[in-house]
């Protein structure tokens, strides 16, 4: 952000002057549409301002609620006439109006809170916690609005949150409302040790270039987004072999469920032919519950390179799913990582790798692995420890860094599940897909094998592994938004074909 806009006033399309007025203003209507009630009449509002641009946007902010009629304190942090040069033109500028008033003045308690709080004391740049008397606000701050006074809104980011992580650096002001500018940042929608400190973010357009910056180096980071309409569709003509044979590797008679889950994933989102591989006493058990999903008897390593190392057709495996531990399983991972094709580790192949080096050091650029929270702890240990160790300054250690980390130690893609997904390459391409209440409902058995099965039919179908793994993320959360309530594992690829519809496939 800092970079674009400095790009931008430099090539003369705007000044700092206007891109904070339209912050402040940006502000004053995020708030008055989050609360239609706050426009009846005018109210009280209190505006904590600091040091930096930040408190420039509080100044704006403060002006024009003035202008509706509110009536309007203002506290600031530190010596005005250090501001830098746009926030200090509008401190003077509010100053004409009102009285600005030292942040070690402030009290917040239920008799006296006002009705709005905008917190504008520090912005994307903080990489300290707050102190004295800043930490002080942030708790009286927390504890009046849980009794249900005030709101408060924060600008660009609550105060004594790491705008990199989401991690809070200390205490930290805990907003009703986060209104922030051009895009969200990578704070507002990563989840990390503790939990989010603003119930609502929004984006306000502040008119700075909607085009990628590629001068701007490290990480490309996006939102998932849907996949477009054309890269889902099946062109014809063409047969089943066309779109791909993917194969899933069962557990032992009594646990294949997860494996058929995967298995219906697969044949849903569009793969040819889908081959359920099990055990010849698991066999009928696979049988009994499928149709058109194929079954192979492959009880050892030995059979599944008979059967699938030659016959090139099957071009994608997803193994784990249920699929058990022990040796036989070791040496049957240790062979299909050895036939390099696009595969899918989830579940059971994931503890083997955690405890099998040779394994590890088998991966490859066409893997993708899925791992939970306590599967990343195992895999990464060392990474793991860093995300869960509190911050003391920032930018803070965030899911998305462990996640890039670990596609680079790996060598293969790395889908890091949770509320807050991040899936990463070792090229340092990542996509967040965040936290949605909507989509709660995937917290349910099975749910991990049918997203597994996605990601296995989309690599079938020809889809690069980090791009299958974004597109199953983004499909697996729409199936779960759209049939809702009472979601469970199976009902997964059955809505897919609605899904699809709706992207217009």
């Amino acid at each position: 952000m800092r970079t674009l806009e400095i790009e931008t006033m430099a090539q003369g399309h705007v000044t700092g002057r206007v891109l904070m007025e339209r912050a402040g203003r940006g502000v004053c209507d995020a708030v008055f549409e989050a609360w239609p009630d706050l426009t009846e009449q005018a109210g009280r509002a209190c505006i904590l301002c600091g040091p930096g641009n930040n408190g420039g946007d509080g100044y704006v902010v403060a002006r024009l609620l003035c202008d509706r009629g509110w009536g309007v304190t203002v506290f600031a942090l530190g010596d005005p006439r250090k501001l830098p040069p746009d926030a200090r033109a509008n401190h003077t500028q509010w100053a004409e109006m009102g009285q600005v008033r030292p942040i070690e003045e402030a009290q917040f308690d239920a008799e006296t809170m006002p009705d709005l709080v905008v917190d504008a004391l520090f912005g994307i740049g903080l990489t300290r916690a707050l102190t004295a008397p800043l930490d002080r606000l942030a708790e009286q701050l927390a504890q009046v609005t849980a009794q249900g006074s005030g709101r408060v809104v924060a600008v660009d980011v609550p105060s004594g949150i790491c705008a990199d992580s989401g991690r809070a650096l200390g205490a930290a002001v805990r907003a009703d409302l986060t209104v922030t500018f051009h895009c969200f940042k990578p704070g507002h929608v990563l989840d990390g040790p503790e939990r989010a400190h603003s119930s609502a973010t929004v984006v306000k357009d502040i008119g700075l270039p909607k085009a990628p910056m590629t001068s701007i180096p490290g990480p490309a980071v996006a939102l998932a987004t849907a996949p477009a309409a054309e890269d889902l569709r099946k062109a014809g003509p063409a047969h089943k072999y066309t779109h791909g044979h993917a194969v899933v590797l069962s557990g032992p008679a009594g646990r294949t469920g997860a494996a058929r889950l995967a298995a219906r994933g697969a044949l849903r989102i569009g793969a040819g032919l889908v081959t359920v591989a099990a055990r010849a006493d698991a066999l009928p058990e696979v049988a009994a519950h499928q149709t058109a999903v194929m079954q192979r008897v492959v009880d050892d390593a030995a059979d599944l390179k008979a059967f699938f190392g030659a016959d090139t057709r099957a071009n994608a495996f997803c193994a784990g799913p249920a699929m058990g531990g022990g040796a036989g399983a070791r040496d049957m991972l240790a062979e299909l990582l050895a036939l390099k094709r696009p595969t899918v580790l989830d579940a059971d192949a994931l503890t083997l790798l955690s405890e099998d080096q040779s394994l590890r050091d088998a991966l490859h650029g066409s893997c993708v692995l899925t791992p939970h929270q306590g599967e990343f702890a195992r895999l990464f240990p060392d990474l793991a420890a860093r995300y869960a160790a509190p911050p003391v300054s920032g930018p803070a250690c965030s899911k998305l860094d462990v996640t890039l980390d670990a596609a680079v130690q790996t060598g293969s893609a790395i889908l890091f599940k949770g509320a807050v997904t991040v899936i990463a390459d070792p090229q340092g391409r990542a996509v967040v897909s965040p936290a949605d209440d909507r989509t709660a409902w995937l917290a349910t058995a099975g749910s991990g094998d049918v997203l597994a099965g996605f990601i296995l039919g989309l690599m079938a179908r020809g889809h690069a592994p980090f791009q299958a793994a974004c597109h199953a993320v983004y499909l697996h959360c729409a199936c779960a938004r759209r049939f809702g309530p009472g979601l469970v594992a199976e009902d997964l690829p059955e809505t897919l074909p609605e899904v699809f519809r709706a992207l217009g496939v």
